[in-house]
Protein backbone atom coordinates (compact mmCIF):
# COMPACT_ATOMS: atom_id res chain seq x y z
CA UNK A 1 0.00 0.00 0.00
CA UNK A 2 2.36 2.85 -1.19
CA UNK A 3 -0.96 5.17 -0.09
CA UNK A 4 -0.03 3.84 3.64
CA UNK A 5 3.25 4.08 3.80
CA UNK A 6 3.28 7.97 2.37
CA UNK A 7 1.51 8.57 5.57
CA UNK A 8 4.26 6.66 7.63
CA UNK A 9 6.35 9.79 7.35
CA UNK A 10 8.77 8.57 10.63
CA UNK A 11 11.34 6.16 9.68
CA UNK A 12 11.73 4.61 13.28
CA UNK A 13 7.53 4.08 13.19
CA UNK A 14 7.80 2.60 9.60
CA UNK A 15 10.44 -0.18 10.65
CA UNK A 16 7.32 -1.47 12.91
CA UNK A 17 5.13 -2.30 9.96
CA UNK A 18 3.63 -5.26 9.92
CA UNK A 19 0.49 -6.89 9.38
CA UNK A 20 -2.99 -7.03 11.31
CA UNK A 21 -2.55 -10.79 12.16
CA UNK A 22 0.92 -10.55 13.37
CA UNK A 23 -0.36 -6.89 15.26
CA UNK A 24 -2.73 -9.30 16.84
CA UNK A 25 -0.64 -11.71 17.88
CA UNK A 26 0.72 -9.19 20.46
CA UNK A 27 -2.30 -8.25 22.19
CA UNK A 28 -2.31 -11.67 25.11
CA UNK A 29 -5.31 -13.01 27.30
CA UNK A 30 -6.19 -11.43 30.08
CA UNK A 31 -4.84 -7.99 28.72
CA UNK A 32 -6.81 -4.26 29.17
CA UNK A 33 -7.11 -2.58 25.45
CA UNK A 34 -8.06 0.50 24.92
CA UNK A 35 -9.15 0.54 21.64
CA UNK A 36 -9.74 4.13 19.86
CA UNK A 37 -13.34 4.94 18.34
CA UNK A 38 -16.48 6.94 19.32
CA UNK A 39 -20.02 6.22 17.68
CA UNK A 40 -18.60 4.67 14.91
CA UNK A 41 -15.88 7.15 14.00
CA UNK A 42 -12.44 6.53 13.92
CA UNK A 43 -12.26 2.89 15.17
CA UNK A 44 -9.82 0.30 14.15
CA UNK A 45 -10.31 -1.47 11.53
CA UNK A 46 -7.73 -4.79 11.04
CA UNK A 47 -6.29 -5.36 14.01
CA UNK A 48 -9.90 -6.01 16.37
CA UNK A 49 -10.96 -8.50 13.44
CA UNK A 50 -7.87 -10.56 13.27
CA UNK A 51 -7.66 -10.55 17.00
CA UNK A 52 -11.04 -11.79 17.22
CA UNK A 53 -9.47 -14.88 14.51
CA UNK A 54 -6.91 -15.39 17.32
CA UNK A 55 -9.57 -15.62 19.88
CA UNK A 56 -11.86 -17.82 17.89
CA UNK A 57 -8.60 -20.22 17.24
CA UNK A 58 -7.73 -20.58 21.12
CA UNK A 59 -11.36 -21.23 22.36
CA UNK A 60 -11.09 -23.80 19.57
CA UNK A 61 -8.60 -25.09 20.98
CA UNK A 62 -10.12 -25.06 24.63
CA UNK A 63 -7.59 -22.16 25.59
CA UNK A 64 -8.49 -19.23 27.35
CA UNK A 65 -8.25 -15.98 25.81
CA UNK A 66 -10.35 -12.76 26.52
CA UNK A 67 -9.68 -9.05 26.90
CA UNK A 68 -10.88 -6.40 28.64
CA UNK A 69 -11.73 -3.21 26.28
CA UNK A 70 -11.79 0.38 26.77
CA UNK A 71 -13.37 2.51 23.80
CA UNK A 72 -14.03 6.14 24.04
CA UNK A 73 -18.11 5.39 23.29
CA UNK A 74 -19.71 3.25 20.76
CA UNK A 75 -17.43 1.59 17.49
CA UNK A 76 -18.66 -0.62 15.06
CA UNK A 77 -19.51 -4.12 14.30
CA UNK A 78 -15.96 -4.81 12.83
CA UNK A 79 -14.69 -4.44 16.18
CA UNK A 80 -17.33 -4.90 18.85
CA UNK A 81 -19.22 -7.03 16.85
CA UNK A 82 -16.32 -9.10 15.68
CA UNK A 83 -14.91 -9.38 19.32
CA UNK A 84 -18.23 -9.96 20.79
CA UNK A 85 -19.06 -13.46 18.88
CA UNK A 86 -16.08 -14.77 19.52
CA UNK A 87 -16.72 -14.09 23.44
CA UNK A 88 -13.41 -12.32 23.15
CA UNK A 89 -14.79 -9.43 26.15
CA UNK A 90 -14.01 -10.21 29.49
CA UNK A 91 -15.34 -7.22 30.51
CA UNK A 92 -16.45 -3.52 28.52
CA UNK A 93 -16.90 0.16 28.91
CA UNK A 94 -18.19 3.05 28.98
CA UNK A 95 -20.80 2.77 26.14
CA UNK A 96 -22.17 0.55 23.44
CA UNK A 97 -24.67 -0.11 20.89
CA UNK A 98 -23.71 -3.16 19.09
CA UNK A 99 -26.60 -6.11 19.51
CA UNK A 100 -24.14 -8.82 19.75
CA UNK A 101 -22.59 -6.98 22.70
CA UNK A 102 -25.83 -6.12 24.43
CA UNK A 103 -26.95 -9.61 24.11
CA UNK A 104 -23.58 -10.77 26.10
CA UNK A 105 -24.03 -7.98 28.51
CA UNK A 106 -27.87 -8.97 28.88
CA UNK A 107 -27.25 -12.87 29.16
CA UNK A 108 -24.56 -12.23 31.66
CA UNK A 109 -21.83 -13.56 29.97
CA UNK A 110 -20.26 -9.99 29.66
CA UNK A 111 -19.41 -7.76 32.19
CA UNK A 112 -20.03 -3.83 31.51
CA UNK A 113 -19.18 -0.79 33.14
CA UNK A 114 -21.47 2.35 32.73
CA UNK A 115 -19.70 5.46 32.97
CA UNK A 116 -20.41 8.91 32.23
CA UNK A 117 -18.07 9.89 29.45
CA UNK A 118 -16.12 12.76 30.74
CA UNK A 119 -15.27 10.18 34.13
CA UNK A 120 -13.43 7.47 31.63
CA UNK A 121 -10.22 9.30 30.78
CA UNK A 122 -9.81 10.79 34.75
CA UNK A 123 -10.60 6.98 36.36
CA UNK A 124 -7.39 5.28 34.53
CA UNK A 125 -5.23 8.46 35.07
CA UNK A 126 -6.51 7.71 38.94
CA UNK A 127 -5.93 4.10 38.47
CA UNK A 128 -9.68 3.27 39.70
CA UNK A 129 -10.02 0.98 36.34
CA UNK A 130 -6.65 -1.25 36.70
CA UNK A 131 -3.87 -0.92 34.53
CA UNK A 132 -3.99 -0.35 30.49
CA UNK A 133 -1.69 -2.61 28.99
CA UNK A 134 -2.12 -2.03 25.07
CA UNK A 135 -3.53 0.55 23.24
CA UNK A 136 -5.06 0.10 19.53
CA UNK A 137 -5.42 3.20 17.95
CA UNK A 138 -6.42 4.61 14.15
CA UNK A 139 -4.65 7.49 13.16
CA UNK A 140 -4.96 9.01 9.81
CA UNK A 141 -1.25 10.05 9.76
CA UNK A 142 2.12 9.59 11.41
CA UNK A 143 4.38 12.92 10.83
CA UNK A 144 8.48 13.02 10.41
CA UNK A 145 9.15 13.54 14.19
CA UNK A 146 6.74 11.02 15.20
CA UNK A 147 3.48 13.09 16.54
CA UNK A 148 0.22 11.44 15.29
CA UNK A 149 -2.43 13.11 13.03
CA UNK A 150 -6.34 12.24 14.87
CA UNK A 151 -8.81 10.20 12.77
CA UNK A 152 -12.43 11.37 12.80
CA UNK A 153 -12.63 11.04 16.73
CA UNK A 154 -10.58 11.91 19.94
CA UNK A 155 -12.51 10.18 22.02
CA UNK A 156 -10.23 8.99 24.94
CA UNK A 157 -7.38 8.21 22.58
CA UNK A 158 -4.83 11.00 24.22
CA UNK A 159 -5.15 9.28 27.71
CA UNK A 160 -4.58 5.54 25.58
CA UNK A 161 -1.74 7.09 23.91
CA UNK A 162 -0.13 8.25 27.36
CA UNK A 163 -1.00 5.05 29.71
CA UNK A 164 -0.94 2.11 28.08
CA UNK A 165 2.36 -0.06 28.36
CA UNK A 166 2.32 -0.80 24.61
CA UNK A 167 0.69 0.82 21.43
CA UNK A 168 -0.48 -0.54 18.41
CA UNK A 169 -1.27 2.26 15.49
CA UNK A 170 -3.75 1.59 12.57
CA UNK A 171 -2.87 4.50 9.95
CA UNK A 172 -5.75 4.42 8.15
CA UNK A 173 -5.35 6.13 4.05
CA UNK A 174 -9.56 6.13 4.13
CA UNK A 175 -9.32 9.24 6.20
CA UNK A 176 -9.00 12.59 4.53
CA UNK A 177 -5.87 14.34 5.44
CA UNK A 178 -7.38 17.67 5.10
CA UNK A 179 -8.09 16.82 8.76
CA UNK A 180 -5.27 17.73 9.83
CA UNK A 181 -5.20 21.31 11.89
CA UNK A 182 -8.96 20.84 13.19
CA UNK A 183 -8.29 18.90 16.28
CA UNK A 184 -7.64 20.53 19.63
CA UNK A 185 -5.65 18.02 22.05
CA UNK A 186 -5.18 19.78 25.36
CA UNK A 187 -2.72 18.35 27.44
CA UNK A 188 -3.01 20.86 30.63
CA UNK A 189 -4.97 18.33 32.58
CA UNK A 190 -3.50 17.90 35.76
CA UNK A 191 -4.28 15.72 38.78
CA UNK A 192 -6.34 16.50 42.41
CA UNK A 193 -4.86 18.88 44.13
CA UNK A 194 -3.12 20.32 41.41
CA UNK A 195 -5.92 21.11 38.86
CA UNK A 196 -6.22 24.29 36.87
CA UNK A 197 -8.98 25.65 35.63
CA UNK A 198 -9.65 24.62 31.56
CA UNK A 199 -9.22 27.49 29.81
CA UNK A 200 -12.12 27.51 27.13
CA UNK A 201 -14.04 30.66 27.41
CA UNK A 202 -16.43 30.22 24.12
CA UNK A 203 -17.36 27.11 22.11
CA UNK A 204 -14.46 27.63 19.57
CA UNK A 205 -11.27 28.41 21.71
CA UNK A 206 -8.48 26.66 20.88
CA UNK A 207 -5.78 25.62 23.99
CA UNK A 208 -4.03 22.47 22.66
CA UNK A 209 -2.11 20.66 20.07
CA UNK A 210 -3.36 19.76 16.63
CA UNK A 211 -1.22 16.34 17.12
CA UNK A 212 -1.15 13.46 19.33
CA UNK A 213 2.23 12.98 21.73
CA UNK A 214 3.75 9.61 21.39
CA UNK A 215 6.10 7.86 22.94
CA UNK A 216 8.08 5.76 20.02
CA UNK A 217 9.57 3.25 22.09
CA UNK A 218 5.90 2.24 23.66
CA UNK A 219 5.11 1.68 19.74
CA UNK A 220 5.05 -2.12 19.06
CA UNK A 221 3.22 -1.97 15.52
CA UNK A 222 2.15 -0.36 12.75
CA UNK A 223 -0.63 -1.86 10.56
CA UNK A 224 -1.90 -0.37 7.02
CA UNK A 225 -5.19 0.31 6.54
CA UNK A 226 -7.71 1.56 4.02
CA UNK A 227 -11.45 1.54 4.86
CA UNK A 228 -13.80 4.17 5.99
CA UNK A 229 -16.04 4.66 8.85
CA UNK A 230 -19.12 2.74 9.70
CA UNK A 231 -22.20 4.73 7.74
CA UNK A 232 -24.08 6.18 10.32
CA UNK A 233 -28.21 5.74 9.13
CA UNK A 234 -30.66 8.50 9.94
CA UNK A 235 -33.82 7.69 8.93
CA UNK A 236 -35.92 11.11 7.73
CA UNK A 237 -37.62 12.85 9.85
CA UNK A 238 -41.01 11.56 10.68
CA UNK A 239 -44.40 12.98 12.27
CA UNK A 240 -43.25 12.23 15.49
CA UNK A 241 -39.95 13.28 15.52
CA UNK A 242 -40.92 16.72 13.45
CA UNK A 243 -43.78 17.62 16.41
CA UNK A 244 -40.67 16.56 19.33
CA UNK A 245 -38.42 19.08 17.55
CA UNK A 246 -41.55 21.64 16.44
CA UNK A 247 -41.99 22.32 20.59
CA UNK A 248 -38.39 22.49 20.97
CA UNK A 249 -37.94 25.07 18.37
CA UNK A 250 -41.17 27.14 20.11
CA UNK A 251 -39.88 27.06 23.67
CA UNK A 252 -36.46 27.91 22.58
CA UNK A 253 -37.99 31.26 20.86
CA UNK A 254 -40.55 31.70 23.81
CA UNK A 255 -37.12 31.91 26.04
CA UNK A 256 -35.41 34.59 23.87
CA UNK A 257 -38.92 36.42 23.73
CA UNK A 258 -38.42 36.14 27.34
CA UNK A 259 -34.65 37.54 27.45
CA UNK A 260 -33.37 34.13 29.26
CA UNK A 261 -31.85 33.16 25.78
CA UNK A 262 -29.49 35.25 23.14
CA UNK A 263 -31.35 35.64 19.90
CA UNK A 264 -28.31 33.14 18.74
CA UNK A 265 -29.13 30.72 21.63
CA UNK A 266 -26.29 29.53 23.75
CA UNK A 267 -23.77 26.46 22.39
CA UNK A 268 -26.01 23.41 21.49
CA UNK A 269 -25.66 20.06 22.91
CA UNK A 270 -27.65 17.12 20.95
CA UNK A 271 -27.19 13.28 21.94
CA UNK A 272 -27.41 11.01 18.90
CA UNK A 273 -30.48 9.37 16.56
CA UNK A 274 -33.35 10.33 14.98
CA UNK A 275 -34.81 12.68 16.74
CA UNK A 276 -31.97 14.75 17.91
CA UNK A 277 -31.46 14.91 14.36
CA UNK A 278 -34.97 16.29 13.33
CA UNK A 279 -34.31 19.18 15.90
CA UNK A 280 -31.17 20.04 13.77
CA UNK A 281 -33.24 19.84 10.70
CA UNK A 282 -35.80 22.12 12.21
CA UNK A 283 -33.25 24.79 13.17
CA UNK A 284 -32.29 24.79 9.65
CA UNK A 285 -35.83 26.37 9.00
CA UNK A 286 -36.51 28.27 12.19
CA UNK A 287 -35.50 31.58 12.48
CA UNK A 288 -31.93 31.36 15.08
CA UNK A 289 -28.79 32.68 13.62
CA UNK A 290 -25.22 32.78 14.57
CA UNK A 291 -25.56 29.18 16.34
CA UNK A 292 -22.83 27.68 18.10
CA UNK A 293 -22.35 24.12 19.22
CA UNK A 294 -20.84 22.42 22.00
CA UNK A 295 -21.55 18.74 21.73
CA UNK A 296 -20.16 14.96 22.28
CA UNK A 297 -21.05 14.34 17.87
CA UNK A 298 -20.98 16.31 14.96
CA UNK A 299 -23.64 14.35 12.46
CA UNK A 300 -25.73 15.23 9.63
CA UNK A 301 -28.23 18.05 10.76
CA UNK A 302 -25.55 19.79 12.22
CA UNK A 303 -23.15 19.81 9.34
CA UNK A 304 -26.29 21.13 7.59
CA UNK A 305 -26.35 24.35 9.88
CA UNK A 306 -22.96 24.83 9.24
CA UNK A 307 -22.84 24.59 5.98
CA UNK A 308 -25.67 27.02 5.20
CA UNK A 309 -23.72 28.98 7.83
CA UNK A 310 -26.61 28.69 10.37
CA UNK A 311 -24.09 27.38 12.67
CA UNK A 312 -20.68 29.35 12.86
CA UNK A 313 -19.18 27.14 14.91
CA UNK A 314 -19.46 23.08 16.41
CA UNK A 315 -16.82 21.47 18.65
CA UNK A 316 -17.25 18.16 19.60
CA UNK A 317 -15.40 14.66 19.82
CA UNK A 318 -16.26 12.48 16.75
CA UNK A 319 -18.20 12.55 13.85
CA UNK A 320 -21.67 10.84 13.25
CA UNK A 321 -22.38 10.79 9.45
CA UNK A 322 -24.07 9.18 7.09
CA UNK A 323 -22.71 8.22 4.05
CA UNK A 324 -23.89 11.12 2.09
CA UNK A 325 -22.98 13.50 4.84
CA UNK A 326 -19.56 11.85 4.96
CA UNK A 327 -19.07 12.58 1.37
CA UNK A 328 -19.82 16.81 1.92
CA UNK A 329 -17.60 16.67 4.57
CA UNK A 330 -14.45 15.22 2.70
CA UNK A 331 -15.51 17.36 -0.20
CA UNK A 332 -15.81 20.47 1.43
CA UNK A 333 -13.16 19.65 4.07
CA UNK A 334 -11.04 22.78 3.72
CA UNK A 335 -13.71 24.83 4.03
CA UNK A 336 -15.25 23.70 6.86
CA UNK A 337 -11.79 22.62 8.76
CA UNK A 338 -11.77 25.86 10.42
CA UNK A 339 -15.65 25.94 12.05
CA UNK A 340 -15.43 22.29 13.10
CA UNK A 341 -13.18 21.30 16.24
CA UNK A 342 -12.67 18.14 17.80
CA UNK A 343 -11.22 17.45 20.78
CA UNK A 344 -10.58 14.66 23.79
CA UNK A 345 -14.07 13.49 25.01
CA UNK A 346 -12.82 14.62 29.09
CA UNK A 347 -12.98 18.46 27.63
CA UNK A 348 -16.04 17.85 25.33
CA UNK A 349 -18.07 16.67 28.01
CA UNK A 350 -16.34 18.22 30.64
CA UNK A 351 -18.80 19.83 33.82
CA UNK A 352 -16.70 22.87 34.21
CA UNK A 353 -16.57 23.77 30.35
CA UNK A 354 -20.20 23.08 29.99
CA UNK A 355 -21.44 24.91 32.96
CA UNK A 356 -19.65 28.26 32.12
CA UNK A 357 -20.55 28.50 28.13
CA UNK A 358 -24.05 27.55 29.36
CA UNK A 359 -24.81 24.57 27.30
CA UNK A 360 -28.40 23.92 25.95
CA UNK A 361 -28.17 20.32 26.63
CA UNK A 362 -31.09 17.96 24.22
CA UNK A 363 -30.81 14.03 24.96
CA UNK A 364 -32.99 11.35 24.13
CA UNK A 365 -34.82 8.96 26.88
CA UNK A 366 -36.30 5.67 27.11
CA UNK A 367 -39.07 6.37 29.58
CA UNK A 368 -39.27 9.39 32.23
CA UNK A 369 -41.82 8.99 34.72
CA UNK A 370 -44.42 11.36 36.08
CA UNK A 371 -42.16 13.44 38.62
CA UNK A 372 -39.44 13.59 35.70
CA UNK A 373 -36.88 11.12 36.75
CA UNK A 374 -35.04 9.86 33.66
CA UNK A 375 -34.16 6.13 32.50
CA UNK A 376 -31.96 5.93 29.41
CA UNK A 377 -30.36 3.14 29.54
CA UNK A 378 -32.31 0.03 30.91
CA UNK A 379 -35.37 -1.82 29.65
CA UNK A 380 -38.21 -2.59 32.58
CA UNK A 381 -34.95 -1.75 34.62
CA UNK A 382 -32.47 -4.83 34.30
CA UNK A 383 -31.89 -5.53 30.85
CA UNK A 384 -29.19 -2.63 29.37
CA UNK A 385 -30.06 -0.74 25.83
CA UNK A 386 -26.71 1.16 25.00
CA UNK A 387 -25.53 3.60 28.41
CA UNK A 388 -25.81 6.50 29.54
CA UNK A 389 -23.08 7.95 27.59
CA UNK A 390 -22.60 11.72 27.87
CA UNK A 391 -26.11 12.94 28.83
CA UNK A 392 -25.22 12.92 32.60
CA UNK A 393 -22.17 15.27 31.99
CA UNK A 394 -24.38 17.86 29.88
CA UNK A 395 -27.74 17.30 32.28
CA UNK A 396 -26.86 18.05 35.49
CA UNK A 397 -24.64 20.95 34.38
CA UNK A 398 -26.20 22.51 31.36
CA UNK A 399 -28.43 25.99 31.20
CA UNK A 400 -31.14 23.87 30.07
CA UNK A 401 -31.58 20.32 30.66
CA UNK A 402 -34.31 18.94 27.42
CA UNK A 403 -34.63 15.07 27.70
CA UNK A 404 -37.26 13.74 24.40
CA UNK A 405 -38.68 10.71 23.35
CA UNK A 406 -41.88 9.42 21.62
CA UNK A 407 -44.67 9.40 24.29
CA UNK A 408 -44.81 5.05 23.45
CA UNK A 409 -43.22 2.30 22.33
CA UNK A 410 -43.71 -0.87 20.84
CA UNK A 411 -46.23 -0.29 18.29
CA UNK A 412 -48.49 2.31 20.95
CA UNK A 413 -48.12 -0.86 23.66
CA UNK A 414 -46.33 0.63 26.38
CA UNK A 415 -45.87 4.08 27.48
CA UNK A 416 -42.81 6.34 27.50
CA UNK A 417 -43.97 8.16 30.48
CA UNK A 418 -44.26 5.99 33.53
CA UNK A 419 -45.75 6.43 37.24
CA UNK A 420 -41.64 5.19 38.56
CA UNK A 421 -39.03 5.07 36.28
CA UNK A 422 -37.99 0.92 36.22
CA UNK A 423 -34.08 2.62 36.39
CA UNK A 424 -33.16 5.84 37.18
CA UNK A 425 -30.24 7.81 35.45
CA UNK A 426 -31.26 11.31 35.50
CA UNK A 427 -33.07 12.39 38.70
CA UNK A 428 -36.18 15.26 38.37
CA UNK A 429 -32.90 17.36 39.76
CA UNK A 430 -31.54 17.20 36.88
CA UNK A 431 -34.47 17.37 34.18
CA UNK A 432 -35.78 20.50 33.01
CA UNK A 433 -38.03 19.84 30.43
CA UNK A 434 -39.87 16.38 28.92
CA UNK A 435 -40.86 16.38 25.51
CA UNK A 436 -42.32 14.56 23.40
CA UNK A 437 -44.76 14.49 20.24
CA UNK A 438 -47.72 15.44 22.31
CA UNK A 439 -46.06 18.21 23.83
CA UNK A 440 -43.30 20.12 26.30
CA UNK A 441 -43.36 19.99 29.90
CA UNK A 442 -41.46 22.96 31.73
CA UNK A 443 -40.71 21.57 35.26
CA UNK A 444 -38.32 24.75 36.39
CA UNK A 445 -39.30 25.87 39.55
CA UNK A 446 -41.96 23.28 39.90
CA UNK A 447 -42.83 20.90 43.25
CA UNK A 448 -43.30 17.12 42.66
CA UNK A 449 -46.77 16.67 42.32
CA UNK A 450 -46.89 20.07 40.12
CA UNK A 451 -44.69 18.26 37.87
CA UNK A 452 -46.48 15.31 38.01
CA UNK A 453 -49.54 17.31 36.58
CA UNK A 454 -48.05 19.15 33.86
CA UNK A 455 -46.18 15.74 32.55
CA UNK A 456 -49.63 14.06 31.96
CA UNK A 457 -51.35 16.56 30.55
CA UNK A 458 -48.39 17.85 28.26
CA UNK A 459 -46.28 14.66 27.13
CA UNK A 460 -48.54 11.49 27.92
CA UNK A 461 -49.86 10.01 24.99
CA UNK A 462 -53.76 10.37 25.37
CA UNK A 463 -54.40 7.03 25.64
CA UNK A 464 -52.62 6.61 28.78
CA UNK A 465 -53.75 9.39 30.26
CA UNK A 466 -56.57 8.35 31.95
CA UNK A 467 -54.44 5.61 33.91
CA UNK A 468 -51.63 7.87 34.95
CA UNK A 469 -54.02 10.51 36.42
CA UNK A 470 -55.83 7.76 38.25
CA UNK A 471 -52.35 6.62 39.21
CA UNK A 472 -51.49 10.11 40.54
CA UNK A 473 -54.56 10.78 42.21
CA UNK A 474 -55.02 7.38 44.47
CA UNK A 475 -51.32 7.78 45.32
CA UNK A 476 -51.80 11.42 46.00
CA UNK A 477 -54.63 10.22 48.61
CA UNK A 478 -53.42 6.95 50.20
CA UNK A 479 -49.31 7.39 49.57
CA UNK A 480 -47.85 7.43 53.10
CA UNK A 481 -45.79 9.91 52.23
CA UNK A 482 -47.54 13.28 50.27
CA UNK A 483 -44.40 14.95 48.91
CA UNK A 484 -43.71 12.55 46.11
CA UNK A 485 -46.82 10.34 46.28
CA UNK A 486 -46.50 7.06 45.18
CA UNK A 487 -48.33 3.43 45.37
CA UNK A 488 -45.01 1.33 45.63
CA UNK A 489 -47.28 -1.77 45.29
CA UNK A 490 -48.54 -0.86 41.82
CA UNK A 491 -45.81 1.88 40.28
CA UNK A 492 -43.97 -0.47 38.63
CA UNK A 493 -46.73 -2.46 36.69
CA UNK A 494 -47.21 -1.90 32.76
CA UNK A 495 -49.60 0.90 32.26
CA UNK A 496 -51.73 -0.83 29.59
CA UNK A 497 -53.52 2.02 27.42
CA UNK A 498 -57.25 2.32 27.87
Amino acid sequence: MAGGRARIMSSAFRAKLMSADDAAALVPHGANVGMSGFTGSGYPKAVPQALARRIEDAHGRGEPYRIGMWTGASTAPELDGALAKVNGIELRLPYQSDPITRERINSGTMDYIDIHLSHVAQHVWFGFLGHLDVAVVEVAAILPDGRLVPSTSIGNNKTWLDQADRIILEVNTAMNPAMQGMHDIYYGTRLPPHRTPIPILAPGDRIGETTFRCDPAKVIAVVETDAPDRDTSFAPPDTVSKAIAGHILEFLGHEVKRGRLPPELLPLQSGVGNVANAVMAGLEDGPFSGLTAYTEVLQDGMLDLIRSGRMVLASATALSLSAEAAGVFNRELEQLRDRIVLRPQEISNHPEVIRRLGVVAMNGMIEADIYGNVNSTHIRGTSIMNGIGGSGDFARNAYLSIFMTPSTAKQGSVSSIVPMATHVDHTEHDVQVVVTENGLADLRGLSPKQRARIIIANAAHPSFRPALTDYFERACLTSPGKHTPHLLDEALRLIRPV
